[in-house]
């Protein structure tokens, strides 16, 4: 059941920031999006969640439910101003059971819980959020992902500002997700992560410049490819006409 991306285009004030995106995402997976600064990858991710508008082209998920898909923005999209518990935020993960404002019972509370467990942050249920430290918050973020239990984890920058040793234990975690059947798709930046733990790779600088098997994608070559588009996309008049990019192939 894969999450199918179809000529995609999202413009900003006429500029497009990704252009004809092709590229489909299997289940039981674990994808890198990456490129350079400005690539489009957030964008890609957000246009995937319906959270930006599509100028052309479409994202077809295969016999899934919304429920299905799990969202992990950027730290710097999220406001920790409000008065919510760690217990509180993470909960919010049963958004698709109970609404945004209901109440959780005895075996949600269980289930809470034990996502807060496997990121270490159940120690501290009761704190305020607005109270913890970027490790900590993205620890709390990772639990609400985990409580949705979602079959597709997709992840913006989950490791922006954040320590190497919250790094190394979420990343564990996203191991363990994997090995339970779910599929990660995470923007990324760090070129050894991506060799590390994501045996697949999208890279893109607005349009797809290779995709498939990570150690195939991750070449010299292509990251010259990649920052050239990015440099000449902007004065090439024909950009937009460029013939589509295949399918990633396994």
């Amino acid at each position: 059941m894969p999450i199918s991306v179809q000529d995609l285009t999202v413009s900003y004030r006429h500029h497009p920031a990704i252009h004809h995106i092709n590229v489909q995402f299997d289940e039981a997976r674990a994808y890198a999006i990456f490129g350079p600064n400005g690539a489009g990858k957030s964008t890609l991710l957000k246009a995937m969640m319906g959270l930006v508008k599509a100028d052309t082209g479409r994202v077809e998920f295969q016999q899934l439910q919304r429920q299905d898909i799990a969202y992990l923005p950027q730290q710097s999209d999220v406001d920790r101003s409000q008065p919510m518990t760690v217990f509180e935020l993470a909960a919010m993960g049963l958004w698709y059971k109970i609404g945004f404002f209901g109440r959780v019972n005895k075996a949600q509370k269980v289930r809470v819980h034990e996502a807060l467990q496997r990121v270490s942050m159940d120690s501290v249920a009761h704190k305020n959020i607005g109270a913890l430290s970027n490790g900590q918050f993205q620890r709390v973020l990772f639990a609400r992902m985990l409580v949705q239990n979602a079959r597709f984890l997709l992840l913006d920058e989950p490791f922006n500002a954040v320590d190497a040793a919250t790094t190394f234990a979420l990343l564990e975690v996203l191991q363990q997700c994997l090995k339970q059947g779910k599929s990660v798709i995470a923007v990324l930046h760090d070129y050894e992560q991506v060799r590390a733990y994501f045996p697949n790779t999208v890279m893109i600088a607005r349009e797809v410049i290779a995709c498939g098997k990570t150690e195939q994608v991750l070449t010299d070559a292509n990251l010259q490819a990649a920052f050239a588009a990015l440099q000449t996309g902007h004065a090439n008049k024909e950009w937009c006409e460029v013939p589509q990019n295949k399918l990633v192939e396994e």
